[in-house]
């Protein structure tokens, strides 16, 4: 494998840019030189780096061509095997195949390997609204115009306020299975692109940008997703799998309980993650067990610990911090970093056969360092996330890259 240190992705993407309407190339071209290691718990606390300056020209390059893309939500998109309405959610799981030996009857699994002919039009509509509507916020962020801030506003109010286009607040079909399944709970990963949404609507709400009314039926819309995530069949089957399907889960509770001032389940977020997610996702040593036995391992070790990292960024506060917080037989999030930066910094070093997909488009800018160089005082991993892409033309990986605006996540 070649080693991803110094990457320059200007090439045109048409696949996906085609399918997702995105309007322009959202590979970036950034190498940046590299900053002398320093010992973790300096003395002296690192500064973070300068993001405005450093995403300013990827961040306006994309909100800039999202300004004359119009919101398109599910409705635009019928589901015609469905068991729902125009209104509901609808995708269909991505490693099942027809059965070439049972043409017509229920389909097959192949790990790893994803379906082209499966429907994935409400997926891509999901995917677009959560890669433009936090660019959008981003740029707005950056720049305080309003015309970002009109065009983010006008996609929140298409997907969850108005009455012809919104998606009900429920994943009940989603990853549906043909012949087996009209829905299960492995599908509300789907939604997990909607945490960096609701990262973007603090952002507005801090800043004074959303109406009374809007801000209310937006809360009330994720308020209802919360209800329907902690207490239906499907949510109770997603909170309790035991790879990254139950990382994102909890990351989805987190997100949206922040945003709708629910201490209650950010306390039981919290609790979870220390006595649930520690010891069920990590080895002694700090590696992804469930992840590694994947076909895809490098892209799920590194997929997990972007939700593991996102829920430490969310969850921890004074007192209680998440990035230093061990397990009583020592597991933590600072040795899982520990175990995979290595081979983020080399992927040549990778000790397992490579992904049977994309295997060449990993790694990307993770948010896991940018949070981890801050949290844990390791400049390192920050000179090393500098490093990398922040854009991806390539459908896998944007399904499995869900934090694309760290302006975002930096008060």
């Amino acid at each position: 494998m070649r080693r991803v240190i110094q990457m320059s992705r200007c090439k045109p993407c048409l696949t996906l840019v085609t399918a997702l309407g995105l309007g322009s190339c959202l590979a970036s071209s950034l190498t940046f030189g590299a900053q002398e290691q320093m010992q973790a718990g300096a003395a002296t606390r690192i500064q973070p780096p300068d993001l405005a300056a450093l995403e300013r020209p990827r961040v306006l390059r994309a909100a800039d061509a999202d300004l004359v893309q119009a919101p398109q939500t599910i409705t635009a998109f019928p589901a015609p095997r469905s068991h729902g309405g125009l209104h509901d959610f609808y995708s269909e799981g991505d490693y099942w195949w027809p059965d070439p030996g049972y043409p017509g009857g229920p389909y097959i699994q192949r790990d790893g390997m994803s379906n082209p002919d499966n429907f994935v039009a409400h997926r891509r509509a999901l995917l677009r609204f959560a890669v433009q509507m936090p660019a959008l916020t981003a740029a707005w962020k950056l720049t305080g115009e309003r015309r970002y801030l009109d065009q983010a506003r006008a996609h929140l109010r298409a997907w969850f306020v108005d009455p012809a286009t919104r998606m009900n607040p429920n994943l009940q079909y989603a990853q549906a299975i043909q012949g087996r399944s009209s829905g299960r709970g492995i599908g509300i990963i789907d939604t997990v692109h909607l945490v960096e949404v609701a990262r973007a609507i603090d952002v507005l709400q801090a800043g004074g940008a959303l109406p009374a009314g809007e801000r209310a039926a937006i809360q009330a819309w994720f308020s209802e997703y919360l209800r329907w995530l902690t207490t239906s069949k499907n949510g109770q089957d997603e909170r309790d799998a035991k790879n990254n399907h139950g990382s994102c889960w909890l990351l989805q509770v987190a997100a949206f309980a922040h945003l709708t001032g629910n201490d209650a389940l950010l306390a039981y977020a919290r609790t979870r993650f220390k006595t649930v997610l520690l010891p069920t996702q990590l080895a002694l040593d700090g590696s992804l067990p469930l992840e590694l036995k994947r076909t895809k391992p490098y892209g799920y070790a590194l997929f997990d610990l972007e939700a593991l990292g996102a829920l430490c960024r969310i969850l921890s506060r004074p007192g209680d911090d998440l990035w230093t917080y061990t397990t009583p037989d020592g597991r933590g999030m600072a040795t899982a970093m520990a175990w995979m930066v290595p081979f983020i910094r080399d992927k040549r070093s990778w000790p397992l056969p490579p992904d049977v997909m994309v295997a060449d488009a990993w790694p990307m800018r993770q948010s896991s360092l940018l949070f981890a160089g801050q949290a844990l005082q390791r400049p390192d991993y920050l000179a090393l996330w500098r490093t990398l892409p922040g854009d991806s033309g390539v459908e896998e990986v944007m399904r499995n890259f869900f934090i694309r605006q760290p302006l975002l996540w930096t008060d």
